[in-house]
């Protein structure tokens, strides 16, 4: 069973699915099952310095970058998007990044509480309240 929000990834050719609507199939891809993305937390040892989601409240809503330490933006290692939700998973912001490009999101919302959530093309998916 898919839960709304879930990320899953073809293994074979990369594409990558966002649950939209919850369901009780497998998602199958190049006749292969999808990989289930698993999020990343602060509390994983692995490249967090580079990959968690730093979020600051401002005046008119959320400044979000990606790493305390710059993450590279080349073409061959890179954050593909960010991507915001409200606490109640009925508001999602997404921005879509190339390289050369800042790593960071400005939301402007009224929301109280956000998750954050990026992806790297290389170390996958990383997430934080």
């Amino acid at each position: 069973m898919t839960k709304i929000l879930e990320m899953y990834k073809c293994n074979i050719c990369g594409n990558i699915v966002e649950v939209v609507v919850s369901g009780n199939g497998e998602l199958v891809c190049c006749g292969e099952v999808m990989e289930h993305l698993k999020e990343h937390t602060k509390d994983e040892e692995m490249l967090q310095e580079k990959h968690i989601p730093y979020v600051t409240k401002t005046e008119e809503g959320f400044e979000i970058k990606v790493g305390s330490i710059p993450h590279p933006m080349i073409d061959e290692h890179y954050i593909m998007f960010i991507e915001a939700n409200s606490s109640d998973k009925r508001y999602i912001k997404r921005k879509y990044l190339f390289p050369g490009e800042e790593p960071q999101l400005n939301l402007k919302c009224d929301c109280d509480e956000i998750t954050v959530r990026e992806y790297c093309n290389i170390h996958g998916l990383w997430t934080t309240d």
